[in-house]
């Protein structure tokens, strides 16, 4: 009977780490480098040490497969080698077992991959006159493509990558599985985290016109150096017959940009819900929260310019541009104002939504920001932190940091004036705390992936 119960007591605990360490690997693309980077935190050692509920990986054809392979390893270890010294080593070692089944089954996805590829390739290949357009960048690649094919729309037929798919085999499969000849454009969101990825999809792309929307610190831990970055995200450059759209121009490969574009917005005027600016002359009011926009804005003009729009066509079709495609909204406009820019962080999104939340200062009211720390910067982690937390100290009178990570770094720099900050990992006790000092007249803003269960409720 002892036999039986330290038995399924172990199958138990090991299959809870199984499937726990497949869920991490699946949350980081299967990607080596994201995946080590996740061991800087201290959320993944919290995690790790934590006992309390499961974290379940998206059930698809792999992880049914690798969670199904380490069932079944468990299972004849259980009737061939029940060693109670082997469950504890094998509990300790259940990282690096979950972490060789996901790798060896990284082999036959791979040829998978390129396999994909290929067909896409071929694929897009029949449609000799459709326009491919390339957007990659550190951040803001997203929006750019959501504003740019509200704007083409309007003259041509699009289709554009969903969502924030943006990795090679996403990009792959919309083509084989959507691309219709009566499309025009196809507009593909390009993201990598190692130098190669986009010259590999630019290969099957080919693209004729490229975004890039700029290139700042995130996912360094993954690059390993900005240099890199910079290096990958050229690839993009390189790979263009003609035309690279850019915010500025880089400090190198200057040489090697055909055709720019450039406009520039005059009369900016930014009120709660809208921004309004002129370009040569034209007027653009657009449904997007914060100046920040306007970049992403111009470069989708630039290209739609390009493509034979003229400016006063392109102004009508940014009419129909929603707050949600920039990354941010409102959940509650009245009082107290909740605005939801959780969709992703990365620092200079964090910097301009803190000055968006500084336009919304009512006479008496406070501004709130709850935010994790940001994840995948390596070196400059702390230093970016300390960024943060200054801007978050000449705006806000509340913060409240929901993982540990560098939480000390904000807390040096943001503790200026009347500032209240703390770190609450509870989502229940996060909610109380701004439920304790929220007013009527106050702004909330939720910054990158806070826990879930804050975005549900009415905290006045």
């Amino acid at each position: 009977m002892t036999k039986i119960i330290i038995s399924i007591v172990w199958f138990l605990i090991f299959t809870k780490l199984l499937i726990f360490w497949v869920w991490l690997w699946q949350l980081k693309g299967y990607h080596w480098g994201r995946f080590k980077a996740h061991f800087e935190t201290q959320k993944l050692r919290k995690i790790f040490f934590s006992f309390h509920g499961v974290r379940y990986p998206k059930l698809t054809l792999k992880t049914i497969i690798i969670l199904i392979s380490g069932i079944l390893l468990e299972i004849l270890i259980l009737f061939y080698l029940f060693n109670l010294v082997l469950f504890l080593i094998l509990i300790i070692s259940a990282p690096i077992i979950s972490s060789l089944l996901v790798l060896f089954f990284q082999i036959p996805t791979v040829i998978l991959v390129k396999k994909t590829l290929k067909k896409a390739k071929e694929k897009k290949e029949q449609f000799k006159n459709l326009i491919v357009i390339g957007i990659t960048g550190s951040y803001g690649k997203s929006s750019t493509k959501e504003f740019l094919a509200t704007i083409l729309s309007e003259k041509f037929k699009v289709l554009k990558t969903p969502k924030n798919i943006n990795a090679e085999i996403g990009i792959a499969k919309t083509i084989l599985n959507e691309l219709k000849p009566e499309h025009q454009v196809f507009i593909a969101e390009i993201g990598a985290y190692e130098r190669g990825k986009i010259k590999e999809v630019c290969r099957m792309l080919g693209p004729k016109i490229g975004i890039l929307t700029g290139i700042n610190e995130q996912h360094l831990s993954t690059f390993g150096s900005l240099e890199n970055i910079k290096k990958a995200k050229y690839e993009l450059i390189e790979s263009l017959p003609r035309t690279i759209i850019v915010r500025g121009l880089p400090e190198d490969g200057i040489a090697i940009i055909r055709d720019k574009l450039d406009l520039r917005a005059d009369d900016i005027r930014v009120e709660k819900e809208y921004i309004f600016f002129k370009v040569s002359g034209v007027n653009f009011k657009v449904n997007l929260l914060g100046i920040h926009n306007i970049d992403n804005i111009l470069l989708s003009a630039s290209c739609a310019q390009k493509l034979g729009m003229s400016l006063e066509e392109i102004s009508r079709a940014c009419l129909k541009i929603k707050p949600e495609q920039g990354g941010m909204k409102f959940l509650r406009k009245d009082a107290p104002v909740v605005i939801d820019s959780s969709y992703s962080a990365n620092p200079d999104g964090v910097i301009a939504d803190l000055d968006y939340l500084k336009t919304l200062r009512q006479a008496q009211g406070k501004l709130i920001i709850v935010m994790p720390c940001l994840i995948e910067l390596g070196r400059v982690s702390k230093e970016v932190h300390k960024r943060i937390g200054r801007k978050i100290g000449e705006v806000c009178d509340l913060a409240i940091i929901t993982t540990r990570d560098y939480f000390k770094e904000i807390k040096k720099t943001a503790e200026i004036g009347s500032l209240q900050i703390f770190l609450i990992e509870n989502p229940k006790e996060i909610i109380a705390k701004i439920k304790e000092f929220c007013k009527n007249d106050d702004v909330v803003l939720l910054e990158g992936r806070v826990p879930k269960e804050i975005k549900s409720v009415k905290f006045f």
